[in-house]
């Protein structure tokens, strides 16, 4: 018998099958077949089975979503360590290299000037140029009996000047010895440090700030902390291009420059399209803080503004930014205006202001072009052309009537150097001649760009500005044409124009770079941001798969060779610029060098005896010290 037949038995057997067929009979049927029966029991038998299947399957598919749900988990888990363990490392490098790089700058400082072994005259000589007038007020300021009376006395200054008074804190902008005066008084720091140590450690550690938010800038960017730790390489290196401090510390852009590496920085998280309610708001508390600080350091803080504003209004052309976060940094910018110019004493230099007339132009002529980024290409390029047109038109026009209206010397001044500087017409003004021997104010020398090859900064960097130039012409004219974008935020469909942060970096680099081929001291706004801008290129797998998809690979995986030239490209640099440059960087730290001027220290001692002594009247000690001014002044400009 087989096992169909022992379970239609069992089955007849059963008191629900035999009910069954009794009621089958009393319906009217004479005989049931044995079968029948059997058949019955089949098909009963059957359902059962399918119900068994049905109930086994259901079970293997819940067990098999429970490992799927358990395995995503897991993967989701060890992606969040992974990147919790990134973020530590990568933050931990930024903050040591910051920090390596102030310790190195204290450390050159001291082997230079043998500045611990030099008496307090000596150590304010060593200031050079005339950035040893910048302490002399700060000197100043903690000679008094208590804070307000030391801002009395630099606000109502009558010594510097014969019989005249002066607010020397508007005049020469001592608002960052100030801030230190203030500081150096409240920590009570007093007894533990020297006033003068206390004055570099600021100005050192800001350098600090400025590296660290140069990694992290370089690190948003291109997703790896690896690029950070190439941009503090090439920093260092072509320190002789990126930075002053090592020879002249209380200069202006010392102290200004880290407030707006943090400035640009928070900007570059801001202007990110996959960022969160949180984090964007961060940056754009960060961003408006760095901003006003950077306006109170520097006096030319609103020209460098400026040129930004321009970058983010090109974005804003090319409809690559939402117009919200445009609008959002122009207020910022008009917020911190307005606040600089109340603390400034109604500095009216910012009111005239190429930043403010550009916001309002900007506004104007959006406000007058409503439909600006509709219609087909023909009909948008037309209006894009009419829309530059506008705003330059307005902007020029609203800054002509502002100057009228707020006169000032710093305007003219201005006008008459760039006359000069492009021979427009000639001048005997002594301020004028005296900007023109300047060294900052003549265009950069070949050895400059010669040094910035050698150190393979400039090549790699005109590569990835081309790379990103052509990809944001491609991402525009396709939004022009109304074309559907495929990048879905995969690296694979990836496009380096689409990423509004990249595309203000290029601008940003094009911009200043074409300032510093026509003065040599914008380098230092120019240079430090291209050693970011190139390393975060060499270490973005996006940038080698835009090269990629332009070449068409299918030989091999181009996801795979992108990953792999990012990651081998900046270490094969990395590794020849330390065995190249490193041992030079170490030899300057250990040479012993030697900085005395022994005829400056000689007059000024002389000049200090006589007019203790009483032998100089005061008159006559105000007027040498100016006319010493000027002459040391002119002679190292020129």
């Amino acid at each position: 018998m087989t096992e169909l037949r022992k379970r239609t038995q069992k089955c007849l057997e059963e008191p629900a099958v035999q009910e069954e067929l009794m009621a089958s009979v009393e319906a009217g049927a004479e005989t049931v077949s044995k079968d029948e029966g059997e058949q019955v029991c089949a098909e009963e038998i059957a359902s059962k089975e399918e119900e068994g299947n049905e109930e086994a399957h259901q079970e293997k598919l819940m067990l098999k979503d429970k490992m799927v749900n358990t395995g995503s988990k897991d993967t989701k888990t060890k992606s969040a360590f992974h990147q919790w363990v990134k973020i530590f490392f990568g933050s931990w490098a930024a903050i040591a290299s910051g920090m390596l790089y102030a310790v190195y700058l204290s450390t050159f400082h001291e082997r230079k000037f043998w500045f611990s072994s030099k008496q307090d005259l000596e150590r304010e000589i060593s200031f050079q140029e005339d950035s040893g007038l910048y302490y002399y007020y700060y000197k100043k300021m903690l000679q008094a009996t208590s804070i307000q009376e030391g801002l009395f006395e630099l606000t109502h200054d009558n010594k510097t000047l014969s019989l005249r008074t002066l607010n020397s804190v508007q005049q020469i902008n001592l608002y960052p010895e100030v801030f230190a005066g203030i500081l150096y008084r409240i920590t009570g720091s007093q007894e533990a440090i020297e006033p003068v140590y206390f004055y570099i450690g600021i100005i050192f550690g800001l350098q600090a700030v400025y590296v660290t938010a140069l990694y992290v800038t370089s690190w948003m960017l291109s997703g790896t902390w690896m690029a950070g730790m190439l941009t503090v390489v090439w920093y260092i290196i072509n320190r002789i291009d990126t930075t002053r401090v090592e020879h002249t510390i209380p200069l202006r852009e010392n102290w200004a420059l880290p407030y707006f590496a943090l400035q640009v920085g928070a900007l570059t998280g801001y202007l990110k399209t996959n960022i969160n309610s949180t984090m964007e708001m961060f940056s754009y508390l960060l961003m408006s803080a760095s901003t006003f600080a950077f306006i109170m350091m520097w006096e030319i803080s609103h020209y460098v503004l400026f040129v930004q504003a321009l970058s983010v209004f090109l974005l804003d052309c090319l409809d690559l930014i939402q117009s919200r976060k445009v609008t959002d940094v122009y207020r910022m910018y008009l917020v911190c205006l307005a606040l600089g110019y109340f603390i400034q004493f109604r500095n009216s230099a910012l009111l005239a202001s190429p930043l403010l007339s550009f916001i309002g132009g900007s506004h104007l002529a959006k406000y007058i072009q409503q439909n600006l980024k509709k219609g087909h290409f023909a009909a948008r390029l037309m209006k894009l052309l009419l829309h530059f047109y506008l705003v330059f038109t307005v902007s020029v026009t609203l800054n002509l009537v502002i100057k009228k209206m707020v006169p000032q010397e710093e305007n003219e001044h201005i006008i008459k150097f760039f006359e000069a500087k492009f021979d427009l017409n000639t001048t005997r003004d002594f301020n004028t001649n005296l900007l023109l021997c300047q060294e900052t104010f003549q265009t950069p020398s070949q050895e400059f760009f010669i040094r910035l090859t050698q150190t393979c900064l400039l090549p790699f960097c005109m590569s990835v500005l081309v790379i990103c130039l052509f990809s944001t012409l491609e991402v525009a004219s396709r939004k022009f044409r109304d074309v559907p974008q495929k990048s879905d935020g995969s690296l694979e469909n990836m496009v380096i124009g689409e990423r509004p942060e990249v595309v203000y970096h290029m601008f940003h680099i094009v911009l200043f770079g074409s300032l510093a081929l026509m003065f040599q001291g914008l380098k230092y706004l120019w240079t430090p941001y291209a050693c970011m801008f190139t390393a975060f290129g060499v270490c973005s797998p996006e940038i080698w798969m835009t090269v990629f998809k332009w070449l068409r690979l299918r030989a091999v995986p181009p996801v795979l060779l992108a990953l792999m030239l990012s990651t081998a490209v900046p270490t094969i640099i990395g590794f020849s610029m330390w065995k190249d440059f490193f041992p030079d960087v170490m030899a300057e730290l250990s040479e012993l060098q030697e900085f005395y001027d022994s005829d400056t220290v000689e007059l000024m001692s002389w000049i200090k005896w006589k007019a203790e002594h009483g032998w100089i009247k005061r008159q006559q000690l105000v007027e040498t010290e100016t006319r010493l001014s000027i002459c040391t002044l002119w002679h190292v400009s020129c």
